[in-house]
C-alpha cells in the first residue's frame, strides 16, 4: 500500500479518529511505500496541526530508516511526469504530491492507499481510511 500524508498523520498521531485503524492497516500490509513529497507534506501538516516538532521529525527519520517501508525519492523525471499528468487532468483538484503518488502506485501495481483523501478514489485507487 502507499502511505499518504493523511494516513501517516492518522498512524502517527494517537488523537486522530482513524489512528487504530491506520495502525492495523500499516502492520497488515505486505508492501509499504511512500515518497519524499509525502514526507515533506507530512512535516508541513504536522506544523499546521501544532504537533511536537521533535516527535514529527523523529517519525519521518524512522520511516526513512524502516526496512519495511520503501521511500521513493522524487527526481526530476518523476516530478516532470507528475506535472504532465496533472496538466492532462485540469478538471481535477489533485496536488503534485497526489500525482506522484498515483504514478508511483501505477508503476508498482499498488491499488490501496493508507489515506483519508478522496482523490485516491477519484483516480481509481482504494482509500483505506474514511473520515
Amino acid at each position: 500500500m502507499l502511505l499518504d500524508t493523511s494516513g501517516l498523520l492518522c498512524f502517527h498521531h494517537a488523537a486522530e479518529p482513524q489512528h487504530e485503524e491506520a495502525v492495523t492497516f500499516f502492520h497488515a500490509a505486505p508492501t509499504r511505500i511512500t515518497h519524499s513529497y509525502v514526507l515533506a507534506e507530512f512535516v508541513a501538516l504536522a506544523v499546521v496541526r501544532r504537533l511536537p516538532r521533535q516527535a514529527t521529525l523523529a517519525f519521518v527519520a524512522e520511516l526513512q530508516d524502516n526496512p519495511l517501508v520503501k521511500v521513493v525519492y522524487v527526481d526530476e523525471s518523476l516530478h516532470r511526469e507528475a506535472l504532465a499528468f496533472l496538466q492532462q487532468r485540469l478538471d481535477k483538484t489533485w496536488t503534485l504530491c497526489d500525482a506522484v503518488s498515483f504514478l508511483s502506485m501505477q508503476q508498482r501495481g499498488i491499488v490501496e492507499a493508507l489515506t483519508t483523501d478522496a482523490h485516491f478514489e477519484q483516480a481509481g485507487f482504494i482509500r483505506l481510511l474514511h473520515p
